[in-house]
């Protein structure tokens, strides 16, 4: 149901875009890499979180890492991650292909600007297989995104 519902999702909201189907996994964001022969920080990977009683979606550059006063600066709370069950309960995407498209409901996203580091970005299409290539832009237009600075990329962790 959740590689059709990103199939339809598209086919109303941007036909243009071309789904890649794998047909290997690409449920982490290194096997997602491999895969689609980019490095994994152009994975761009879809959190799915609970802030307070909201639950909401975080699309951010693959290698980049949840910072925790950032986070709870600008969504209100300490964010945590959902278990798998509620995730596809709540979104409609096994984990492995969580995407902010063709969800079962509205939910919130955000966009964090670490995505804009890259011309185009792979987030996720719905199942461990597929994904799809946009500008970071499009990505955040697509979905009505909010662009948020919650994430902290590797090189500023040693820090």
């Amino acid at each position: 149901m959740s590689d059709a519902s990103v199939r339809a999702w598209f086919a109303a909201h941007a036909p243009d875009v071309m789904i890649i189907d794998q047909g290997v996994s690409t449920a982490t964001v290194i096997e997602a890499a491999a895969a689609l022969g980019v490095e994994p920080a152009r994975i761009a990977k879809t959190l799915s979180l609970r802030v307070g009683e909201a639950v909401v979606l975080v699309c951010a550059r693959g290698d980049a890492r949840l910072h925790n006063a950032k986070s709870k600066a600008a969504l209100g709370a300490k964010p945590r991650m959902l278990g798998g069950h509620e995730v596809e309960e709540l979104t409609g995407h096994p984990v492995g292909g969580v995407c902010p498209f063709g969800l079962v409901q509205p939910l919130p996203v955000y966009c964090d600007i670490s995505l804009r580091d890259f011309a185009t970005v792979f987030p996720a299409a719905g199942s461990r297989t597929s994904s799809v290539e946009l500008t970071p832009d499009r990505l955040a237009t697509l979905t009505g995104a909010t662009w948020v600075d919650i994430c902290t990329l590797p090189e500023a962790v040693a820090e």
